[in-house]
C-alpha cells in the first residue's frame, strides 16, 4: 500500500507537466507560427525583388533636401528586405545632417565585406525596392547631442570586422541600429519588432535596461527572452522574433508581419 501512494501522486504531476507543455507549445503557434505562415504566403504572393541585381535602390524623395533644412537632425529609417528574408525583418539604418549642412550621411551594416557603410547609397533610397518608412527622428539642439554620440557608437561598433556579419540572429543590420539605440535613447521608439537581430547581444546571457532605458529585459542571445517597457512595451521573443503590444502607442507586434496600430 505504501508503494502504491507515491505511484498515485505522480500520475497528476506528470498530467499536469503535459498539459502545460500544450499550453505552451499553443501559444507559440498562436504568437508566432501562424502570423509567419500567413506573412509568408502573402510576401511570396507579393514580392517582386528576390535578388540585389533586380532590386531598384534610387532615392524615394522622403527626406527632403540636406540644404533646405539648417536645423540638426538625425533620422531612423526601417525598408522590408528582399528575397525570402523579406518574409521576416525590416532593414534599418540611420541618417544624420548637422547644423547648416548641405548633405547627410548615411550609417548602415550589410552582410558583404566590412559590414560598417557610410553613404553606400542615398539617405533615403529604396530598400529591395521596398520603400522606407522614418520610424523615429530627432531634431534641434537634441539631434545635435545625438549625432556626436552616434559617430561615437559607430567608431566603437564591436562587429565591424568582416566576416561579423550573421544575418540570424545577429550581429546584423538591425543590431547595429540597436547597439546606437542603447547610446542614443531618443532612437529606441524606432526599433521595429520586424527588427530582427535587435535583441542580439555580445554576452550569453543579457539582464539590464532596455534602449529607452524605461524598462527591463532579459535576453539570450537574441533567440530567446522578453522585453516590458514604457517605450517598448512588452515583446516576447522567440527564435529572434518578436510578438507583444505596444502600450504607449497601442499595437499588437507579430512576428512577419510587424506593428499594427496606432503610428
Amino acid at each position: 500500500m505504501s508503494d502504491a501512494i507515491p505511484a498515485a501522486l505522480k500520475k497528476p504531476k506528470r498530467r499536469s507537466v503535459r498539459r502545460l507543455v500544450r499550453q505552451m507549445l499553443k501559444v507559440l503557434l498562436f504568437l508566432f507560427l501562424i502570423p509567419l505562415v500567413t506573412h509568408a504566403a502573402w510576401w511570396v504572393a507579393t514580392n517582386t525583388a528576390w535578388n540585389w541585381r533586380d532590386a531598384n535602390w534610387a532615392p524615394t524623395g522622403i527626406l527632403k533636401p540636406a540644404a533646405a533644412d539648417p536645423e540638426p537632425a538625425v533620422y531612423l529609417l526601417a525598408g522590408r528586405t528582399g528575397g525570402w528574408k523579406g518574409i521576416f525583418a525590416h532593414h534599418t539604418w540611420i541618417v544624420t545632417k548637422a547644423a547648416g549642412a548641405p548633405r547627410y550621411t548615411r550609417y548602415d551594416v550589410v552582410g558583404w565585406g566590412r559590414p560598417v557603410r557610410t553613404d553606400h547609397l542615398p539617405p533615403d533610397s529604396h530598400w529591395y525596392s521596398n520603400s522606407p518608412s522614418v520610424v523615429a527622428s530627432v531634431r534641434g539642439p537634441e539631434a545635435a547631442e545625438a549625432i556626436a554620440a552616434i559617430e561615437r557608437a559607430v567608431a566603437a561598433y564591436p562587429f565591424s570586422n568582416a566576416g561579423s556579419y550573421k544575418a540570424w540572429p545577429g550581429p546584423n543590420s538591425n543590431t547595429f541600429i540597436g547597439y546606437l539605440a542603447r547610446e542614443v535613447p531618443a532612437l529606441a521608439p524606432g526599433l521595429l519588432p520586424t527588427a530582427i537581430g535587435k535583441d542580439f547581444t555580445e554576452a550569453p546571457v543579457y539582464v539590464g535596461l532596455t534602449p529607452s532605458r524605461t524598462g527591463v529585459q532579459f535576453l539570450v542571445r537574441g533567440l530567446i527572452g522578453f522585453t516590458v517597457g514604457w517605450v517598448e512595451g512588452v515583446e516576447f521573443l522567440f527564435m529572434g522574433a518578436v510578438a507583444g503590444i505596444d502600450i504607449r502607442r497601442p499595437a499588437l507586434k507579430l512576428p512577419g508581419w510587424g506593428r499594427i496600430g496606432v503610428p
